[in-house]
């Protein structure tokens, strides 16, 4: 997980109170706390992200 690319939205403030993600190379998507990196990371499949992301726009 130390080489993957993480991005957090555009829509987020500069008080890191939001979240990351990353592509992974199976086409699902890893999710982290920006606050808190280290404390763990959630993955989501191509179906579930989008739901995901659909679901804040």
């Amino acid at each position: 997980m130390d080489s993957l690319i993480w991005r957090k939205s555009t829509h987020s403030g500069d008080d890191n109170a939001c979240v990351e993600h990353a592509p992974l190379p199976s086409g699902r998507q890893a999710v982290r706390d920006s606050k808190d990196p280290g404390r763990g990371i959630l993955h989501f499949g191509p179906g579930a992200w989008r739901v995901f992301v659909e679901s804040w726009r």
